[in-house]
């Protein structure tokens, strides 16, 4: 018999009930999750370790531009900032640089803000 983790069924069925929205805003807070802890590794001279988060952080960034939904406007201008962003991380890949990590990191966070703040005004 195999135990199942209960914190992964959880997860799982947390995604499995969120709406779009949820979702996109889950992704923004994984982004922004990710990039810290590869700036902790990075601090930590864990380069593998930073190297697997960053990975983390662009597959994120990959999701968000497939998804998007090209009947609004603002797609148009979020598709370069991800795509900006995406080539931002690998730079910080290659070179392994902190500075290039806070900067995605500061957008990561204003979308994420901003997708938050845009969800409780869409509720009322």
């Amino acid at each position: 018999m195999v135990l199942r983790n209960p914190y992964q069924t959880y997860q799982k069925q947390a995604i499995a009930t969120s709406s779009p929205e949820e979702l996109t805003l889950k992704l923004y807070q994984g982004m922004v999750k990710f990039i810290r802890l590869s700036k902790m590794a990075l601090q930590n001279n864990n380069m593998e370790e930073c190297h697997r988060y960053i990975l983390r952080a662009q597959d994120i960034l990959n999701e968000l531009m497939v998804t998007l939904n090209k009947e609004y406007a603002v797609s148009d201008s979020l598709l370069p900032m991800y795509d900006y962003m995406n080539r931002r991380l690998i730079e910080a890949n290659l070179k392994k640089n902190i500075e290039q990590l806070e900067e995605v990191e500061g957008f990561a966070v204003e979308l994420s803000e901003t997708w938050s703040t845009a969800m409780k005004l869409n509720k009322k």
